[in-house]
C-alpha cells in the first residue's frame, strides 16, 4: 500500500477518544466467508474507529472467542458483535450458546451483507437476522443506487438523508423468517434495467432479541479478486450507517451525527463549498514548495490527513490560492500537542508563517499556553473569546471566516475571534507582534496552510467556500 493508504493491518484498532467517553467496546466476528473477508472485516474496523466512538476486536477463530462470549460481556470487553461471517456449517454448541447468551443479556448485534446467507435452519440466528438469504434470493448487477430512509424517527436514521447512487449489491427477494420481529428503516428499488425485481426492497431492519439489539443491512459487498467492488466500502454514508447502526446496537441510542464524514452536506453543496477530502486521498493538498505529497510525516489515518509526532515532511498547502473565503474544518490533537492552520501563505519566503496569519490548533489543557496563544487565538495577535475546547483525542469544530476586511473564528460552535485583517489597527497588531520583520499578513490571497509542529495533529471534514 502507498503511504497515503491504510497502513498496516493489526487484530485491534484502537482510535484516540477524550478521557470522559470511554470507547465502546466492539468485536468484528469473520474467519470465514464467500466473500473478500480479508479486505473487509479491517475495513469495517477502519469504519467505526474513524469515528473515535470505538474500540475493536478482530475475532478471525470465532468459536473459541463466542464460547466465552457472555463472560467477556460482564468484564465489559464487548458490548456488540459485527457480524461478517457467512458460511453453511453451524458453529459448535458452546459458541452457539454463547453466542444467543450474550446476545439475550444486552450485547448488540450488527448483520452485514452475507451475514444473513449464513446457518441455514438454526432457527434462533434466522429470527434474529429476520430476513435471510434463502432459495428464491438473489440480486442484479453490481452498480451505483440510491437507498431511501424509510423510517426518520429510529435513532439510527434519525437525521439522515437519502443515500445517494451507492455502489453495492442490491440483495432482492429476501426471505422471511417465521416468528421473525423486525422493523425495516431503510429501502431501495429493484430496477428490472440492473436485473432487479421492479419493487423496493429492504436495506435495513432493527429489531430486539432479549436484551440485545440488532440492526441488519444486506449491504456491504466486496467480491474476492474483484478490487472494484471496495468501492462499496469507499462509500461515506455507508461507513456512517454501519457506525450509527453498531452504535445503536451497542447502547441503544445513537450519539454520530448524521452527516458522513468528509462530505458536503446538501446545503453546503447549493451554498458552493468544495471538499478539500474525501477521507481517503489527499489530492487537494501538497508540500509546501512541493509539487507533491512529503514522503514522510503525512498520512491517511482515521479518514483523516495526519501528521505524525517527529515525522517530518513540513507543512501541507492547499494547491489552489483563495482570497476571501470561508473554510470549515476538524482537528484533533495529542496531547500537548501543537500546530496551526494558516492562509494567504505564499511560497516566495524561507517558511509558511512568514506570510500566513494562523489559527492557533492546540492542546490547551495540556500546554496551558499565553492568552494570545491559546487555541483558536488569531496567534501571537488576538487572545480568543471564551470557549470549550474539547481534550486532547477529541475532534473539535472550526472555521476561519475571512472577508471584508475581516478575520472571525469559530470553535466548537462559539465564535472567538473578530479582528480586523487590514488597516492600520492589522498593521499596529503586526508591529507589536513576533512577525514585524516579515512581509506577515500583507498577500491578500494565497495558500491555506496545514503546519507540521513536529507533533501529532490530525484534520478531517476539510472544505472551504471562496468568496
Amino acid at each position: 500500500m502507498t503511504r497515503y493508504g491504510h497502513g498496516m493491518l493489526v487484530a485491534f484498532l484502537f482510535a484516540i477518544l477524550p478521557p470522559q467517553e470511554p470507547p465502546i467496546r466492539a468485536a468484528v466476528i469473520t474467519g470465514a466467508n464467500n466473500h473478500d473477508w480479508e479486505w473487509t472485516s479491517p475495513e469495517i474496523a477502519r469504519s467505526l474507529t474513524e469515528t473515535g466512538r470505538f474500540a475493536v476486536e478482530i475475532v478471525r477463530e470465532p468459536e473459541a472467542w463466542l464460547a466465552e462470549a457472555p463472560q467477556k460481556a460482564q468484564r465489559g470487553e464487548v458490548q456488540v458483535l459485527v457480524l461478517d461471517y457467512n458460511r453453511k456449517q453451524r458453529w459448535a454448541e458452546a459458541a452457539e450458546q454463547g453466542f444467543l447468551r450474550a446476545v439475550e443479556g444486552g450485547v448488540g448485534v450488527v448483520a452485514l451483507h452475507a451475514a444473513n446467507n449464513a446457518f441455514e435452519g438454526w432457527s434462533e440466528y434466522e429470527r434474529m437476522v429476520g430476513l435471510m438469504w434463502r432459495a428464491g434470493t438473489g440480486h442484479g448487477s453490481y452498480h451505483p443506487f440510491d437507498i431511501a430512509v424509510t423510517d426518520h424517527n429510529h435513532p439510527i436514521t434519525a437525521g439522515m438523508a437519502d443515500i445517494k447512487q451507492h455502489p453495492d449489491e442490491l440483495y432482492h427477494r429476501l426471505v422471511y423468517t417465521p416468528g421473525a420481529e423486525f422493523k425495516v428503516v431503510l429501502s431501495a428499488f429493484s430496477d428490472p434495467k440492473t436485473g432487479g425485481t421492479g419493487r423496493h426492497e429492504p436495506m435495513g431492519t432493527v429489531a430486539q432479541w432479549g436484551k440485545g439489539r440488532v440492526f441488519h443491512t444486506p449491504l456491504g459487498h466486496v467480491w474476492r479478486n474483484v478490487p472494484q467492488s471496495r468501492a462499496t466500502w469507499a462509500s461515506a454514508p455507508l461507513r456512517r450507517l454501519v457506525a450509527r447502526g453498531t452504535e445503536w446496537a451497542a447502547t441503544g441510542v445513537v450519539t454520530l451525527a448524521p452527516e458522513p464524514l468528509n462530505t458536503l452536506s446538501e446545503k453546503e453543496q447549493k451554498d458552493g463549498f468544495v471538499s478539500l477530502f474525501d477521507g481517503r486521498t489527499p489530492t487537494a493538498w501538497r508540500g509546501f514548495k512541493l509539487a507533491e505529497l512529503p514522503e514522510q510525516g503525512w498520512t491517511v489515518r482515521d479518514a483523516a490527513i495526519v501528521h505524525e509526532a517527529g515525522g517530518g515532511g513540513g507543512d501541507l498547502v492547499s494547491r489552489d490560492e483563495y482570497g476571501d473565503f470561508d473554510f470549515r474544518f476538524s482537528f484533533r490533537v495529542a496531547a500537548k500537542a501543537n500546530s496551526g492552520v494558516m492562509w494567504h501563505v505564499t511560497e516566495t519566503n524561507e517558511t509558511s508563517y512568514m506570510s500566513g496569519p494562523e489559527f492557533q490548533v492546540l492542546d490547551d489543557l495540556g500546554a496551558r499556553p499565553s492568552a494570545k496563544h491559546a487555541v483558536g487565538a488569531l496567534y501571537d495577535l488576538v487572545a480568543p473569546q471564551p470557549s470549550k475546547p474539547l481534550p486532547a483525542g477529541a475532534w473539535n469544530d472550526a472555521r476561519i471566516l475571512v472577508h471584508g476586511g475581516r478575520i472571525k473564528f469559530w470553535l466548537n460552535g462559539a465564535q472567538v475571534v473578530d479582528a480586523p485583517g487590514t488597516g492600520p489597527e492589522w498593521d499596529a497588531m503586526i508591529a507589536a507582534s513576533k512577525f514585524k520583520d516579515w512581509p506577515f499578513g500583507k498577500a491578500g490571497r494565497g495558500r491555506l496552510c496545514l503546519q507540521d509542529h513536529g507533533d501529532e495533529v490530525a484534520y478531517r471534514n476539510l472544505r472551504v467556500k471562496a468568496l
